[in-house]
């Protein structure tokens, strides 16, 4: 139920976060803002120090931080969707921000802002905005997740069809929109996808071309970490035909309103899954022309140098790694 004394719940959800949980906390609490919130934190039964630390703020801000201590992982007995149902049940917030344990927010006034949208006009039903990545392993990504150029509205077909992909911890949007989820959400593999498609099919949607948080990169014990243990290409297969299904379960709900936004995400899926398991002969085919052109120059480049001279591609990798170590 929303309470009117409440203008932003904070979902949060985090496991094994003790390096990184502390900084997260910390950029909530420090938020400059004219109204209340309240921060909902699910810890997924951490073996390290993370409930401690969530503990300790607990106990400083009783009113503001209310947690959810497991004892049992719940992503391994199969529920992929912790936030919403945990987090969501207790939303009292006529807006809920997202923001997982290992990222944070760099701009104190971000709630602010994207309040302040929000509030702009009733028929805006997501607001997101740029970030930073910070590699926390060996690797060198991106450094910045721009979707777009400028502040302006993004229509339901470029949230569907998107090629850039949008932070998790830039997004907000008004609580009614979780009081009716369907049932594809709750099974999806991940959440923010089909949270942002939804939403999008929604109202409208709007950008804020500010760098506000950080998203860490190689964070062990993450979704993403977890799906490069083991059998690496199995696993991006079946998260692939996991997706899939979500999306055609969306292009369902919507009375296929999306139809073809839908088909080009699925076929850029796809692709992206063939660049993630380095089949680059399928990546430099004709087939997959337009979505190989909307790579970064710096991507387009490293994979045709892996692929046709792979010893100079491996002898730069390796002194890149060196001035990691």
């Amino acid at each position: 139920m929303i309470n009117d004394n409440i203008t932003v719940s904070i979902c949060c959800v985090t496991y094994n976060h003790e390096k990184y949980i502390e900084q997260t906390l910390k950029s909530f609490l420090e938020q400059k803002v004219d109204f209340k919130y309240e921060i909902l934190i699910h810890d997924d039964a951490s073996t390290d120090k993370t409930s401690d630390i969530i503990r300790k703020y607990e106990k400083l801000f009783p009113d503001i931080v209310k947690p959810v201590y497991q004892s049992v992982n719940q992503y391994s007995i199969g529920i992929t969707n912790v936030t919403q149902r945990y987090n969501f049940p207790r939303v009292r917030g006529k807006y809920i921000a997202i923001c997982e344990g290992d990222d944070y927010w760099t701009d104190k006034h971000k709630l602010q802002k994207q309040v302040a949208v929000l509030e702009s006009d009733p028929n805006i039903s997501l607001c997101f905005h740029a970030a930073k990545a910070l590699a926390m392993d060996k690797s060198y990504p991106e450094s910045n997740i721009r979707p777009y150029k400028n502040d302006r509205f993004v229509s339901a077909f470029e949230v569907i069809d998107k090629t850039s992909a949008y932070p998790t911890a830039s997004l907000m949007f008004p609580s009614k929109h979780i009081k009716e989820l369907p049932d594809f959400f709750a099974t999806a593999p991940v959440m923010d996808i089909p949270l942002q498609i939804i939403l999008a099919a929604r109202g409208l949607s709007f950008y804020i071309d500010s760098f506000m948080s950080v998203y860490r990169v190689g964070v062990a014990g993450s979704w993403t970490g977890d799906l490069q243990k083991g059998d690496y290409i199995k696993k991006q297969h079946k998260y692939f035909n996991e997706i899939k299904a979500t999306y055609e379960a969306f292009d369902k709900h919507t009375n296929f309103s999306y139809s073809q936004a839908v088909k080009n995400a699925i076929n850029r899926i796809f692709f992206l899954i063939l660049v993630n398991t380095k089949d680059y002969k399928k990546v430099l085919s004709k087939k997959y022309k337009i979505f190989f052109a909307e790579l970064s120059p710096r991507s387009r480049f490293f994979i045709r140098l892996e692929y046709h001279f792979p010893f100079v591609y491996n002898f730069l990798r390796k002194i890149a790694l060196s001035f990691k170590s």
